[in-house]
């Protein structure tokens, strides 16, 4: 039994003075973007990275463009403590990449990581202490004087040790657990470590306010980040970071509305990886911003490289449906979402638009490493006439004419509801040609040409059938009425030339393949469809006929 007065509200709400930022309506511009894969991400795995695993991904994230990634806790594991070293002593890190390296406030563990990052060329240094009124009360039974003495403490360290090592060093403080810790007692912690590292011009300091658990509404952090942004000292030199989780699901929104709010930096993962719900995804971030028109200075261009290479290196795998980078987020199997999509499709190719604006797809597959054929319109019993023939004339070249596509749209949907599976754009070429192209027929044409005279034209033609050939003689007002007259003449069939369209599919000149698309209607006033392909017009209007024709008498 589910019991809602268990939980009560643990957060520290502000007043309303901080909540000027909700009149914004987009980020304007994007954070500094610090990966924290390598940490967070990676201690969050059943098995964590090895140490080549760890370079692999580290190159990856050098790739994708961050200028900051925390390497990890080096005093926590061997592994780590080696990682960072090979990093600094093989001159893997680029001069303008700086890299981050995390530690508690407690002296071992601060002398060891300083240890580890003797002669870096760019490192930051970022410790933490937990201030929640949770963690005072019951882990560390201290009060909130002793609580900020830790952090003071933990920040004289840094300093007088980054005099003393070899390096280039700047400070990060994190108040970890920040979403469960009083506003006031907050800043007066942070205030109190910025006095003792005393940002300026030249020494520029990050605050990191993490979203350690996800506690409240995401307008409700962002108001915090605000009051905190408003109140530190030192502000103009100081760094305002965010460190968002996702254990209720809004880690992103959270990160969105602190931006807006006045932070400046983000620390998240690659797809979202880290403990418990993980981290914020910085992939989803950085393309929401993508898709307002905001150059997020990460480089997502090659999204399946991305994924294969997490997957990979990590041992987990990208969800379906996780924007952007999910294999399902741009497919639509639903008909009318397809038509709308071919519509729009056709439309901005039309115009020859440069603004996205495609219905149901918010950004451009292709600016991610993704494609229209594989990725966007995916057959099944639920798709729709448009988005099946826009996938054969897309991928394929086909353009067939409307009631075609609609006779056309039914047949895979029936089969892929028998079969009870999708259909690829190759099994629906499959089907195109066995049904339309490539019909069994007894009847074939081995020889015909024409004599034209005025508005008449006669055709010599000659029919094989189970390897018997009969010559034939018919009239008509055209090349492919003539021979249709004679294809009633010779098997005493009557029928109405419904429709029948034409188009070039490839090539150029005498080179080029025309395809023909022909549906004969019967008696009963049924339509039958046929469709023929030739470097010669006529011949590929003859293939058609003779298909069309197939079909209505089997």
């Amino acid at each position: 039994m589910m019991d809602a007065a268990k939980y009560s509200v643990g957060y520290f709400p502000v007043s309303e003075e901080y909540n000027t930022w909700v009149n914004k309506d987009h980020i304007e511009k994007p954070p500094v973007w610090c990966s924290v894969d390598m940490r967070d991400g990676n201690q969050s795995l059943v098995i964590p990275m090895s140490l080549e695993e760890k370079l692999e991904y580290y190159k990856v994230l050098l790739e994708v463009g961050f200028k900051e990634i925390e390497a990890g806790f080096p005093a926590a594991s061997e592994t780590e403590y080696e990682f960072l070293r090979k990093l600094i002593d093989d001159n893997l890190i680029p001069d303008d990449v700086t890299v981050q390296v995390l530690t508690q406030c407690r002296e071992h563990i601060i002398r060891k990581t300083f240890d580890a990052c003797r002669g870096a060329k760019n490192a930051i240094i970022h410790f933490y202490n937990s201030l929640s009124a949770a963690q005072r009360e019951q882990v560390f039974e201290k009060s909130k004087e002793e609580i900020k003495q830790i952090a003071v403490e933990g920040a004289r360290l840094v300093k007088q040790l980054a005099a003393e090592y070899e390096g280039n060093f700047r400070f990060e403080y994190s108040p970890e657990s920040f979403t469960g810790t009083e506003p006031e007692y907050a800043l007066e912690v942070c205030n109190a470590v910025l006095d003792v590292l005393e940002p300026s011009e030249t020494n520029n300091v990050i605050i990191n306010l993490p979203v350690t658990v996800e506690m409240s509404l995401p307008h409700v952090y962002a108001s915090q980040v605000a009051y905190m942004s408003r109140n530190l000292k030192y502000r103009p030199y100081v760094t305002l970071s965010l460190h968002p989780h996702n254990d209720r699901g809004t880690g992103v929104a959270d990160t969105e509305l602190a931006l807006l709010a006045g932070a400046e930096r983000v620390e998240g993962t690659l797809f979202g990886n880290g403990e418990r719900t993980g981290n914020v995804d910085i992939i989803t971030l950085a393309m929401n911003m993508y898709a307002h028109g905001v150059d997020p200075k990460l480089d997502f261009s090659n999204m399946p490289y991305l994924v294969e290479k997490y997957e990979s290196c990590t041992g987990m795998q990208v969800y379906e449906r996780s924007p952007y980078a999910g294999a399902l987020v741009f497919a639509a199997f639903s008909g009318s979402h397809q038509d709308a999509i071919a519509k729009g499709m056709k439309y901005r190719q039309k115009n020859n638009l440069r603004r996205w604006n495609v219905p149901y797809i918010p950004i451009d597959p292709m600016d991610i490493g993704r494609t229209y054929d594989a990725d966007v319109i995916r057959v099944n019993s639920q798709s729709g006439k448009g988005g099946i023939s826009y996938l054969l004339e897309h991928t394929y070249g086909y353009n067939l004419p409307k009631k075609m596509r609609e006779h056309f749209g039914y047949l895979c949907k029936h089969i892929s509801d028998i079969e009870h599976k999708e259909l690829k754009a190759a099994e629906v070429l499959r089907i195109f040609k066995e049904n339309y192209l490539d019909v069994p027929s007894a009847i074939t044409v081995t020889d015909f040409r024409f004599v034209r005279e005025k508005d008449t034209v006669t055709i010599h033609i000659t029919f094989a059938e189970n390897g018997r050939e009969t010559a034939m003689e018919a009239t008509g007002n055209g090349s492919l009425n003539a021979v249709s007259n004679a294809l009633k003449a010779y098997t005493g069939q009557d029928y109405v030339l419904e429709v029948f369209t034409q188009h070039s599919m490839q090539g150029k000149g005498s080179q080029s393949v025309a395809v023909s698309y022909i549906g004969l209607m019967n008696e009963n006033g049924e339509l039958f469809w046929g469709a023929g392909t030739h470097t010669d017009v006529i011949r590929a209007s003859t293939n058609a006929l003779l298909n069309a024709f197939c079909n209505m008498t089997r």
